[in-house]
């Protein structure tokens, strides 16, 4: 019989041992199977198939397993159409139902708004559990392949003291484990074998557990993204429908919008943008003179009335913006990159926060306000400016599509934006930021405000609409 030939270079002792078949191929199959690509073709398959055989009769070996996968990509595509379809005809009923009533149409709004987002805050956390997960799995795999020569070693002498044959193939390292822990317990180790091998077996033991987490992970975040998917197109039907609503009562908004972009290329600044809003346009102006007209908001033993944002069919804010302190949500789920005060990296002072958000994120408004500006402006990219009431503005600047017009009265939680991609904020691309970035300030009486007290100190403390 030949030889079996390791693909290393066996230790000396080892070669004396050549006719002794089963240590050589242990290692073979540890090696190969369960540490330096953790994955073994069946032994079939590594034998080279002879060079007689045709490009043909490969071709009809892997024609039905083709065919199968065709099969299953086909079928996949028409559930997904399926599900599609059915989601559709969902939405069409679901707006029907809604009709007219404009508070029903605003709840269902800022529910799904809040439902996306807190998707995006799961997808966004699972994300975070990952990294170190996989970094910690990368590294036990490169500290096994380091070490083949010794796994290779400390495998052969416990197969030779266990006098058992291992399984023909290790096609995962769950495998790998149990032979190594049943090649343990079956023989007379010494102390230094046995304190290299519990070592192994604690290497591989870690391993397998990470890779359980790692797909329980992976899985239930996959389930948020379909939820995501679905939800993002629910949120985008009724978007459209409030905006037809409002177009509606509106006539001349389209031409209300190109005037407001007229204008806004007339003016260098953000307060001379909103002056020439509030003065020279017309539904701007009389959303500004409705916010100046409305006194403030009732309070309830002089704190603001939070029962009051549970009637979606309000039309005026129901919190006094100087009362809401410590109760705004940030308008996008992220990370705060840059403070009120803080350096804009060009030798000026920021007036306001950024926020790093996801790619394609759900931008909502933090409180009660009428629109007065919605459109592109000079570096800010997109703008939206909310006049609060009160001689106070919210402006939010960095998304890549805006989705509410000018004069219109939004609600604390309603959907208003998405980000796009990549920022688009000047002041952010100058710093080659990767991701995009959303732009909050305000503003009381014109001057730039911080923000920072206005924001909920945890989850619990926000405002909901």
């Amino acid at each position: 019989m030949q030889p079996t030939r390791d693909i290393l270079s066996y230790p000396s002792t080892a070669s004396r041992d050549r006719h002794l078949v089963s240590p050589v191929p242990l290692s073979v199959v540890l090696l190969s199977a369960s540490f330096a690509g953790l994955s073994l073709a069946p032994a079939a398959a590594q034998v080279t198939a002879p060079s007689q055989q045709t490009s043909a009769q490969q071709a009809a070996a892997a024609s039905p397993d083709a065919i199968k996968q065709r099969e299953q990509e086909l079928e996949a595509a028409r559930l997904q159409q399926k599900n599609a379809a059915e989601l559709q005809q969902k939405l069409k009923a679901d707006i029907a139902a809604i009709g007219q009533d404009r508070s029903k149409l605003n709840q269902q709004l800022i529910d799904i708004a809040a439902q996306v987002r807190s998707v995006e805050t799961r997808i966004g956390d699972a994300e975070a559990r990952l990294r170190p997960l996989d970094s910690r799995e990368q590294q036990i795999r490169s500290s096994l392949d380091s070490r083949r020569a010794e796994i290779v070693e400390v495998l052969a002498a416990l197969q030779r003291a266990g006098r058992r044959t291992p399984p023909a193939l290790l096609v995962r390292p769950e495998d790998a484990l149990q032979s190594l822990r049943t090649a343990m317990l079956l023989g007379s180790v010494v102390p230094e074998l046995r304190g290299r091998a519990e070592k192994l077996a604690g290497d591989l033991g870690e391993l397998v557990a990470l890779r359980k987490t790692i797909a329980t992970e992976r899985d239930a975040m996959a389930q948020d993204r379909d939820r995501l998917k679905d939800d993002q197109v629910r949120l985008a039907a009724l978007v459209d429908e409030r905006q037809r609503k409002q177009s509606a009562i509106e006539k001349d908004m389209e031409a209300e919008g190109a005037r407001a972009i007229t204008l806004s290329k007339q003016v260098d600044s953000l307060q001379g943008l909103i002056a020439k809003m509030e003065q020279d346009l017309k539904s701007a102006a009389k959303a500004a003179a409705t916010a100046s007209l409305q006194g403030s908001p009732a309070s309830l033993n002089g704190k603001p009335n939070l029962g009051a944002l549970k009637d979606p069919a309000r039309l005026s804010p129901a919190i006094a913006f100087a009362s809401a302190k410590g109760l705004f949500a940030f308008p996008v789920n992220g990370t705060k990159i840059r403070d009120f005060g803080g350096s804009d990296g060009a030798g000026g002072v920021e007036k306001g926060i950024s926020l790093a958000s996801r790619a394609g994120a759900q931008v909502t408004t933090p409180c009660d306000g009428w629109v007065v500006y919605a459109g592109p402006f000079r570096s800010y990219g997109q703008l939206l400016i909310l006049n609060a009431g009160g001689g106070y503005h919210v402006l939010i600047a960095g998304m890549e599509r805006i989705s509410v017009n000018i004069g219109q009265f939004v609600l604390t939680g309603e959907p208003v934006a998405t980000m796009g991609s990549t920022s688009q904020v000047a002041s952010i691309l100058a710093t080659n930021a990767s991701q995009p970035v959303l732009y909050v300030e305000f503003r009381k009486d014109g001057t730039p405000i911080d923000p920072g007290p206005w924001w909920a100190a945890n989850e619990g403390e926000k405002v909901r609409g």
